[in-house]
Order: structure tokens, then C-alpha cells, then sequence
């Protein structure tokens, strides 16, 4: 890379752009947790649930390595640039989704949200990668940690505000324009316009080209990119339908699996044997690389699953709303900014990243294993103290895995080997989300009917189904009062129209074995009985309904909060065992000096 001068001011400016970008990016992936209840109940596609999110982690999980090696060829200001745009195009037309109605192709608006995601995520690739790449071009290594670990709290930040603004904007964002209603959902993804403008503006007028100096035609890999489609689309549909949709041993999920085996092998291969893969095989010779990548992998997979399913327990368990879920979040948010920032500060001063990693990691193990003794009784309280725990643990593998991989590759390697890293951290985001969602979607359907109480007299209603199907879950409705009412509502009624000569409802009525025998003596001559006595046994019968309704909803109601809270405290005790598994894997993670290189920006004090 051509050697390039800068003044600390110009350089401070640099960081700012790039934190603007990184902000943009992160905030998207957790903006919209709070708002999917919402999201599902306008374009009504519970099916499609998880596949908000999975939409925009495989592809950005796909162009990560892309636009790392576009990067390194090109310069990473216009590829940062268009990534940018790419984004802003993807969240305006999430925004759009379903406005229009069914289109062709697209299909439906919840099909169209997470095409549009899709897209979204094709541009939210660049983000990340390349702000650490531009990070490693213009602090020199033995800073580095420092500036990491503030883009680190950045991180920290959106992950912890992102639901908090989601569920804002949902609840009070709706408005009215020339006499068209804007749901207050859709200010989640239009958000991201007025945030991209800033740092589009910032990126082309302060930011340098910081280009490699290589002399060779830039080759991309779109066989490669092809199959880590065909290797992780499947992968994912296996975990999400496993066990739920379709049993584990089923033809259709082996099938699956197996052509994500294949796919990966065939990926494997090409990138053996191609001269620009997505992926240089030849980093895992690299020990730093390998441990790193698949420490991260596994941390991960812990880390996405505590943070999308917490918001979740906090609504459902302890009943507070989309909005003010985000604000409970807030310790986490501080933990986590916390020891971001520390463990930049302790690496700078000891020159090691690995004895961070492994205190990091023992402290987001404890975090989780405190998780996992909550429950339906607990308070506000005791989730406050416990995230400030989890959250000082996630802190430093925001930023410990990517300074010592940049550490231990060569300068010309760094794009690829950042991009490369990144990659590996967005599969194992994009597969916890696919485990936890399954995990907690059959736990359900096994916890949720534990708590049920019995409901007999009720002519086939199956509350209990409702709970195990999970949906209640992931609407928000925890609530069965009213779905009771109506149930009670219809056998009232069912009874009144037998009392009143309706040959069917006579015929339910006497069939059903909880009918007392002498309102089925009643309906059974109901021609014969006198209008007044069955008024009075109408209204005495209704009274005791009422009763009974009353009496059920609160059984029901506790029952389906205690299961909730049962299944998630299963996820949590999950995340523990991955969590337990990174913390070994970290032992692993080779420590080796901080290199006091060069960087491509030489900083110099202004005249």
C-alpha cells in the first residue's frame, strides 16, 4: 500500500467516519427485534419469522470475504461506498415491503421483507469488514487494541439501543402522510437513511483511498460464493425445521444435511484450486487464524442467543413493553462498553490479547450460569445485576479475535484475514440464531403443556396446542383471557340455541359427557320447557361460565408464563454449554508478541 500522510486530526476524523458506518451497520441487527411482533401481525407471516434475521446474516455472511479482497484491490474507500448505498437501498425498500400489496415474484409482504433483507444485507456486508481493515491500515498495532476496543463499545452500544429505538419507533412512530398511514415499524429500517447520509458524506470527504499496491487482475470467486450459499441455506433450514416441522431422522431434513455436507466439501475443493478464493485455506496454517476463527465461531453462536432471546424473556416473563425492554437492557449495554474499552486499555500496557480472552470468556460463563437460575418470581432487579455480569464478559471478544489475527498475519493479508474472521463470526451468529430458535420453539412444545391445567367441559378447545405451537411466544400473547371468554362465549351460546330447538347444538350438547344430566333433561325436551325457566337457567347458567372463564384464564395464563419461562431458561442454560466450550477453545488461542509494524498511514502533528 502507497505510504500516505495524515495529520492526527485528519486521522481522528477517519475513525469518526467509520464509527458512523460501524453504528449504522450494527444498529440494524438488533433495531428489528422488538418490532417483529408487530412486523408479523401487519404482513402476517409467522412462518417467516426467523427469516428476517437469517435473510440479512447469510448474505452479509456471503460478501464479508468478497468485499474484503474487493477492498484490498480496489481501495477501501469505494468499496465502503457502496456497500454503504447497497444498504440504504436494502432499508428503504424494507421500509416499502407489503405498501404495494402482493407483487409479482415477490410474492406477499412478508416474503418481500426478507428478499429485501436479503439485499440489505449485501450491503451491510461492507460495513464491518472494512472498518476494521481501515483500522489496521492507519493505527499502528500497539494502539490498535484501544481504538478496537471503542469500536468494540460501539458495538456494544447499538446491540443493547437497537431494541430499545425498534420498539420506540414501533409504538409511537406511526403517522399519517397525504392521507397514508406509515406504521410505526417502518420507521425502524428508514432510520438507517438519515444515519447513512451522514456517513456517505463523511466517508468521500475525509476518508483516503488506503488501496494495496497489487499488480494483478482482481479474480472473484462466484463458485465459491455459490456454495456457501448451497452449504449454509440448507444447513440452516435443517436446524430451524429439526425436531418441530419435520422429525430429526425425516428424509427431508437428512436430505438437507446432506446437501450442505456435499456443498461444503465441493467449496473445500474449489477453494483449493481457484487463485482468488473467498476464503484462503492457506490462513489456517496459521494457528492464530484457526483458533481465533473457530473460538469465535462458538462464542458467537452464545452471544447472539443470549442477546435476541433476552428482550424476549424480559416482555414475556416480566411483562414490560417492546419499548421499555430496550431501556432493561441497559446494563448489558454498560458491561459490555465497559470491558470493551478496558481490555483495550490492559492490552496496549501488558502486550497480550490471550489472558483478556480467557477472563472475558470465564466472566461470560458465569454471566449465563446466573442467567439460568432466574425464573417466573424473579424481578427487574435480579436481570440488571445479572446482565451487568454477562455483558463484562461479551466485551473483549468484540475486538481480542480480530487484533490478534491482524497480528499474525502479514500487512498484505490483512483485508482477507479481517474479512475472512468476520465471516467466521457471522456464521456462528447465523447459527445460534438457528439453534436458539429451534431450541426454544420444541422446548415449547414440551414445557408448555407441563403447565396447562385441565379444562374439562370445554368440547374440544386445546389451549394447550396453542402454547406448544409456540406462536403465543412469538406474538407477544402471553394473554388467554379473551381467546377463554370467546371459547366460554361459544358454549353459552351452543347451549341457547339447544335450549331454543337447534337440532345441531342439541345434538353437541347431549354428546358432550360434561353436560349435567339435567341440562341435558332440559334440552333434551326443550319444546316442552317454559320460556321462563329457560331464561332463569340461562342466566344462571351464564353467571357460572363467567365464573369459570375468570377462574381458567388465570390457570392458563400462569401456566403458559411459567412454561415461557422454563423454555427460555433452557436456552440460557444452551448458551451456558457453548459458552463453557469457547472458554476451552480460548486455552487454545496461540499468544504471540504484538508486532510494532508499520502501518499504510503515517500520522504526523499538523504545521
Amino acid at each position: 500500500m502507497t505510504q500516505i500522510t495524515i495529520t492526527p486530526r485528519e486521522r481522528n476524523l477517519i475513525l469518526g467516519s467509520i464509527m458512523v458506518v460501524m453504528l449504522l451497520g450494527a444498529l440494524d441487527q438488533t433495531i428489528v427485534s422488538t418490532a417483529m411482533p408487530r412486523i408479523i401481525e401487519q404482513l402476517k407471516g409467522l412462518e417467516l419469522y426467523s427469516w428476517v434475521t437469517t435473510a440479512y446474516m447469510l448474505s452479509s455472511t456471503v460478501m464479508v470475504p468478497i468485499y474484503g479482497k474487493l477492498s484490498d484491490l480496489y481501495g477501501r474507500k469505494p468499496i465502503m461506498i457502496i456497500g454503504v448505498i447497497i444498504f440504504l437501498l436494502g432499508s428503504m425498500l424494507c421500509g416499502l415491503a407489503g405498501e404495494f400489496g402482493t407483487l409479482p415474484l415477490l410474492g406477499d409482504g412478508m416474503t418481500q421483507l426478507v428478499v429485501f433483507r436479503a439485499i440489505q444485507g449485501l450491503g451491510g456486508a461492507a460495513l464491518f469488514t472494512i472498518a476494521f481493515a481501515v483500522i489496521a491500515d492507519i493505527v499502528p498495532i500497539e494502539e490498535r487494541s484501544k481504538i478496537q476496543g471503542l469500536f468494540g463499545a460501539v458495538f456494544g452500544l447499538s446491540s443493547v439501543v437497537g431494541p430499545f429505538i425498534g420498539g420506540f419507533l414501533t409504538d409511537h412512530g406511526t403517522m399519517h402522510f397525504l392521507g397514508h398511514e406509515i406504521a410505526g415499524w417502518r420507521w425502524v429500517f428508514y432510520v438507517n437513511l438519515p444515519i447513512g447520509i451522514i456517513s456517505l458524506y463523511m466517508l468521500v470527504t475525509h476518508m483516503p483511498l488506503l488501496k494495496m499496491s497489487l499488480e494483478k487482475k482482481p479474480r472473484i470467486d462466484y463458485v465459491g460464493a455459490g456454495l456457501i450459499i448451497t452449504t449454509f441455506v440448507p444447513l440452516l433450514l435443517a436446524l430451524t425445521w429439526g425436531g418441530h416441522a419435520y422429525p430429526w431422522d425425516s428424509a427431508r431434513i437428512l436430505s438437507l444435511f446432506g446437501v450442505s455436507l456435499v456443498s461444503l466439501v465441493l467449496f473445500l475443493i474449489t477453494e483449493s484450486r481457484v487463485k482468488e478464493p473467498i476464503i484462503h485455506l492457506a490462513l489456517f496454517r496459521n494457528k492464530v487464524f484457526t483458533m481465533s476463527s473457530i473460538t469465535s465461531i462458538v462464542i458467537n453462536m452464545a452471544f447472539m442467543g443470549a442477546l435476541m432471546f433476552l428482550p424476549l424473556f424480559m416482555q414475556q416473563v416480566l411483562g414490560i413493553s417492546a419499548t421499555n425492554s430496550g431501556t432493561t437492557m441497559l446494563p448489558l449495554m454498560f458491561g459490555m462498553i465497559f470491558s470493551s474499552i478496558i481490555s483495550g486499555t490492559i492490552i496496549a500496557r501488558i502486550k497480550k490479547y490471550l489472558p483478556v480472552l480467557i477472563v472475558g470468556n470465564l466472566i461470560m460463563v458465569l454471566g449465563l450460569f446466573l442467567l439460568t437460575t432466574v425464573s417466573v418470581n424473579s424481578t427487574q432487579w435480579d436481570m440488571v445485576w445479572r446482565m451487568v455480569i454477562l455483558g463484562l464478559g461479551l466485551g473483549p471478544a468484540q475486538s481480542v479475535f480480530t487484533l490478534a489475527v491482524q497480528n499474525a498475519v502479514k500487512p498484505t493479508e490483512i483485508g482477507v484475514a479481517t474479512s475472512a474472521s468476520q465471516f467466521f463470526r457471522q456464521i456462528g451468529g447465523t447459527i445460534g440464531v438457528a439453534i436458539f430458535g429451534t431450541v426454544l420453539t420444541n422446548t415449547l412444545t414440551t414445557e408448555v403443556p407441563k403447565h396447562m391445567p385441565s379444562m374439562p367441559g370445554l368440547q374440544g378447545q386445546s389451549f394447550s396446542g396453542f402454547g406448544g405451537e409456540g406462536s403465543a411466544a412469538l406474538t407477544g400473547n402471553l394473554d388467554m383471557t379473551a381467546q377463554v371468554k370467546k371459547a366460554f362465549d361459544e358454549q353459552y351460546a351452543t347451549i341457547k340455541n339447544a335450549l331454543n330447538g337447534d337440532q345441531k347444538a342439541q345434538a353437541a350438547v347431549l354428546a358432550d359427557p360434561q353436560t349435567p344430566e339435567q341440562l341435558k333433561t332440559l334440552v333434551s325436551n326443550a319444546d316442552r320447557t317454559p320460556a321462563a325457566m329457560k331464561t332463569q337457567v340461562l342466566a344462571q347458567l351464564k353467571t357460572s361460565l363467567d365464573q369459570q372463564a375468570k377462574e381458567l384464564a388465570v390457570k392458563l395464563n400462569a401456566g403458559l408464563k411459567e412454561g415461557f419461562a422454563v423454555s427460555i431458561i433452557h436456552l440460557f442454560w444452551a448458551g451456558l454449554y457453548i459458552s463453557l466450550l469457547a472458554l476451552l477453545l480460548s486455552f487454545f488461542v496461540p499468544q504471540i508478541p504484538l508486532k510494532n509494524r508499520e502501518t499504510a498511514v503515517r500520522t504526523v502533528a499538523a504545521d
